[in-house]
């Protein structure tokens, strides 16, 4: 369904942090826009409603259309302190599909590009081959600030991609642009977050060979074991029970599983980490890697 595109004036771009981001390191996060064209199925953001600043329209019809803060550049510009640890985004993905036209993280970077006061720390998260387009800008962004892009990639499967994300770039781009980003010399992370139905070890052989450094994965997030706030979105369950995916919502086979991939990558001299601790390395990647706990 083709989604549309929206503008409004923000009063504020900078939210200071609590709850998982706090616990990773975070000050700050900035999200560009209210709702994402990406749709994902198990998007974790429509669940949080009137918590992530939706309107009942947008987590009724997530993925129809995006919201853009049309002067978070001037925002950035007037409130940045030097000291901020900034996440980008929790709530969006900052390289959605409708960026592409809107052009909003140009301006983001540029902004903090010629800040007096850039930030301690800007990270990126994205799934969005098209963060490639900005190369120029997070070069000249990277000479003044730590700046860390984690690169989504969830699974190895193209049809389990389809699926679950279908308005996402295939999983062979996305494997491309990690490549590109490094070879950019662009501090980027393979995130394997939310891990969809893969082959495990698979998925993470080819993430330690794109990238350096440390991995961070997380699998879906479910009621069982999380009481409230985000949670997995019903679309993204009910598709694992239709394909007989039933374990990919079982907290024991994410233990198992999330255990497993540590003792890979550690075999290969090489770091995985989930959960706040996990994205605690993007806020301080050259960190010694904190010990995970669940």
């Amino acid at each position: 369904m083709p989604f549309q595109i929206f503008e409004a004036e923000a009063r504020t771009i900078l939210s200071p942090v609590s709850g998982f981001l706090k616990e990773a390191g975070f000050t700050h996060s900035l999200t560009p826009s209210r709702n994402c064209t990406f749709g994902c199925s198990y998007c974790y953001v429509p669940t949080m409603r009137v918590q992530a600043g939706l309107r009942p329209d947008d987590w009724k019809h997530w993925g129809h259309w995006t919201t853009f803060k049309k002067n978070a550049a001037k925002l950035v510009a007037r409130e940045l302190r030097g000291a901020e640890i900034i996440y980008c985004s929790p709530l969006t993905d900052p390289y959605q599909p409708a960026e592409e036209t809107a052009g909003l993280m140009r301006a983001i970077l540029s902004a903090i590009v010629v800040a007096p006061r850039p930030p301690e720390a800007f990270v990126i998260q994205t799934r969005g081959p098209l963060i490639l387009r900005d190369l120029d800008l997070l070069r000249l962004a990277a000479a003044r600030t730590r700046l860390r892009v984690s690169f989504s990639i969830t699974t190895d499967r193209e049809d389990v991609r389809r699926i679950f994300e279908p308005h996402c770039a295939p999983i062979a781009d996305r494997w491309r642009t990690l490549r590109e980003l490094r070879e950019a010399e662009i501090p980027v992370t393979a995130t394997l977050a939310p891990i969809l139905p893969c082959n495990p070890a698979d998925l993470l052989a080819q993430a330690m060979e794109a990238t350096s450094g440390v991995v961070v994965g997380d699998p879906f997030h479910v009621r069982e074991v999380k009481r409230s706030g985000a949670t997995t979105r019903e679309p993204a369950q009910e598709i694992c029970r239709r394909f007989g995916w039933d374990a990919w919502l079982d907290p024991a086979f994410h233990r198992h599983l999330l255990t497993t991939l540590q003792q890979q990558a550690k075999r290969s001299n090489r770091e995985f980490a989930w959960g706040p601790p996990g994205f605690g390395l993007l806020a301080k990647p050259d960190a010694a890697p904190p010990e995970n706990v669940r």
